[in-house]
C-alpha cells in the first residue's frame, strides 16, 4: 500500500488516472458546509495540483461521504467519465464496504445480522432504528463479528447491506452497544478529539476504467485503543 503524505498529512491509498482513495481522518469533512472549514475534496485538488504541476482548476468529483467524526476509506473520481460509473457502482450496491468499530458494551451474541427501519430527524441530524417498519422508515441491514475483546471494550468488524444515514451507529446503539465516544447514540463520554471509534476499513469495487479488482484497506488512526485491535 503506497502512503503518501502532503502538508495537509493528506494519506493517499490509491491513485491513479481516474480515482484516489484517501483516508479520512477525525474532523475532516468531505465536502464543504455550512461551517465553512476547509473541506478534504480542497485538499485532495491542492495534493493533484502540486504533484502533477497543473494549471487552472482541478477536476474532483465527490462521489460518497463519512460522518465529520469517523475515520477511514474516501474515493474520489479525477474524471467525469470515473464519477459517472463509480456512482452507479455505489447507488446500485456494486461495492463491499467493511467497517471496524469499538463499542463499550460487548453485544450478546459474538456474531449477528441486524435488521431494522431507520427513520432519519432532519432536525437534529440523528436516524432512529426500529425493530418495525414506522411510516418514513427505510430498512437498514448490516452483520458484525466481533474481532477482538479488549479490556474495556470490543472491537467488531461490520459489513454494510445497505447504505443509510448513521446506520451503523444507529442500529449497534439499537443493540445496546453504541460506538465509543458516539454522545449522539448513546456514549457515556466523547473521546478527546471529538471523534468516534467507527473506520471504514476496506472497501472493495471494480474499476471504473479498467474493470480489474481494486481492493483498499486503510490503517486505522494510530491511537492506543485502534493498535490494540
Amino acid at each position: 500500500m503506497k502512503i503518501l503524505s502532503n502538508k495537509d498529512n493528506l494519506q493517499v491509498l490509491h491513485e491513479d488516472n481516474h480515482i484516489i482513495v484517501v483516508n479520512k481522518r477525525v474532523g475532516d469533512i468531505v465536502q464543504g458546509d455550512k461551517t465553512g472549514d476547509k473541506p478534504l475534496s480542497d485538499v485532495v485538488k491542492e495534493y493533484i495540483k502540486a504533484k502533477y504541476n497543473k494549471p487552472g482548476d482541478v477536476f474532483l468529483g465527490v462521489i460518497h461521504r463519512l460522518d465529520r467524526p469517523t475515520t477511514g476509506i474516501v474515493v474520489f473520481a479525477r474524471t467525469s467519465k470515473a464519477l459517472t460509473r463509480m456512482n452507479e457502482l455505489f447507488s446500485n450496491r456494486e461495492t463491499q464496504k467493511t467497517y471496524w468499530a469499538v463499542v463499550k458494551n460487548k453485544p450478546l451474541e459474538s456474531k449477528a445480522k441486524l435488521v431494522h427501519f431507520l427513520k432519519r430527524n432532519e432536525k437534529n441530524n440523528t436516524s432512529k432504528a426500529h425493530l418495525k417498519e414506522v411510516p418514513d422508515s427505510k430498512m437498514a441491514s448490516l452483520d458484525y463479528t466481533i474481532i477482538k475483546e479488549l479490556q474495556n471494550y470490543t472491537g467488531l468488524e461490520i459489513n454494510l447491506h445497505t447504505g443509510r444515514h448513521h446506520q451503523i451507529r444507529a442500529q449497534l446503539s439499537a443493540i445496546g452497544s453504541p460506538i465509543k465516544g458516539d454522545l449522539k447514540y448513546g456514549a457515556d463520554r466523547s473521546n478527546p478529539d471529538g471523534g468516534i471509534h467507527l473506520h471504514a476499513r476496506k472497501l472493495v469495487f471494480t474499476h471504473p476504467v479498467s474493470k480489474e479488482n481494486i481492493v483498499i484497506i486503510a490503517p486505522t488512526p494510530d491511537e492506543t485503543i485502534w493498535n490494540a485491535l
